[in-house]
């Protein structure tokens, strides 16, 4: 992950990636719990499923770029696939897409496993 990203914004922009992600990951949870709940075939339920836990990766900020990139994946696989009004399922995976380019921000779990660490040196006395 340090690869990834060179720093974990925090802040403002930290904040604004915290947003993101909780919401994306909210609607993605709501939308699937629905669709488990009122269609339980076994396509809707894998496809579903997966949404549900990328979604749930998403708001702790675990392994966020896996989790945009497949979030965007089904998603968009969606979007062809299905015809209904494509709107959330559009705004969902881009924002997914984005976080996965972006990162995930100071306030995740992937800050704090993969995150810069800063070590105090000691003043040495002459």
């Amino acid at each position: 992950m340090r690869r990834l990203y060179s720093t974990f914004a925090d802040s403002w922009p930290g904040i604004g990636l915290l947003l993101m992600r909780v919401v994306v990951g909210a609607v993605l949870l709501v939308g699937t719990g629905l669709k488990l709940w009122h269609e339980p075939s076994l396509r809707i339920a894998l496809g579903s499923a997966s949404l549900a836990a990328a979604g749930l990766l998403l708001v702790v900020g675990l392994w966020t770029p896996v989790a945009g990139v497949v979030i965007a994946v089904i998603e968009i696989a969606q979007i062809l696939r299905v015809d209904e009004h494509p709107v959330v399922g559009l705004l969902a995976g881009t924002i997914a897409a984005a976080l996965a380019m972006l990162g995930p921000g100071r306030w995740s779990v992937d800050a704090r496993l993969f995150g810069w660490r800063r070590i105090e040196a000691p003043l040495r006395k002459k």
